[in-house]
């Protein structure tokens, strides 16, 4: 694999961005990594932090190069700060930039594939929330979605803890029925004719959003959604995260090699 630490410039935050990128290498003689590469064009997954991370964080603390070096994908991980992913009230539009701005710099500065069923998303925490927004949002850019010890229902969210979300919503009553709302995105895509991204969502029994990813897992199941869901005793901690990572990247609908 190939480790980019990559800075650049955001029109829509006004600023200079950061995001790490591995990408697949079809090494002969490396020892103790398997590698495989599927074209000229790599299958990416755009894997996000949580709420108190940056861009770093998954390579710091989780294997996650090492597990996706035998798989072929490529993984970029871009820095967000504490917007929960949304064009925030009082902030930067990192909505727009992780939606928008961020896919099509990328594919500028590496050579990743474009097509819905080779683009993949998934985070942690807050980093779960934007990767299903993500999917739900554009069903038709994704093939799939993970959420791993998600911050699923962010109206509730924002309304118990305000000081977290006072800078991103203006008003945190008017979440509900939005496009902040993954319960109201989750009916939308239901709805639609057009095929519905495959979600992945697993949650520790002990973590304290375990009852936020029970609502949304039984919405998504009254929905019909195609959603697969894990839970096993466990807390919000690295540890689980790097196991359930491993479980995340066997589930996504890779297509096979030729």
């Amino acid at each position: 694999m190939a480790f980019i630490d990559c800075h650049f410039y955001s029109d829509s935050l006004g600023v200079s961005a950061s995001m790490h990128v591995i990408l697949p290498q079809a090494a002969q003689n490396q020892i103790g990594l398997a590698s495989a590469v599927y074209g000229k064009k790599h299958p990416t997954l755009y894997l996000l932090h949580g709420l108190s991370d940056d861009h770093t964080i998954w390579m710091r603390r989780t294997s996650i190069e090492r597990y996706a070096s035998q798989l072929g994908i490529a993984v970029v991980m871009p820095a967000v700060n504490r917007s929960f992913y949304a064009d925030m009230a009082y902030g930067p539009k990192y909505w727009t930039f992780i939606s928008e701005e961020l896919p099509a710099l990328a594919r500028s500065f590496f050579p990743l594939a474009e097509e819905r069923e080779l683009n993949y998303a998934a985070g942690l925490s807050m980093g779960g929330y934007g990767a299903m927004k993500l999917a739900l949002t554009h069903p038709d850019r994704f093939a799939a979605a993970a959420s791993l010890s998600g911050a699923l229902d962010i109206s509730d969210r924002a309304s118990n803890f305000p000081d977290d979300f006072k800078l991103i919503y203006a008003d945190v009553s008017k979440i509900k029925g939005s496009g902040d709302d993954l319960f109201y995105l989750a009916e939308q895509v239901s709805g639609a004719t057009s095929p519905s991204p495959k979600l992945y969502q697993c949650c520790g029994t002990e973590d304290f959003l375990y009852e936020d990813n029970v609502r949304f897992r039984d919405y998504c199941r009254k929905l019909g959604l195609d959603l697969t869901y894990e839970e096993e005793p466990g807390e919000h901690e690295w540890g689980y995260w790097d196991r359930k990572i491993q479980n995340v990247l066997n589930w996504l609908p890779l297509p096979a090699r030729s």
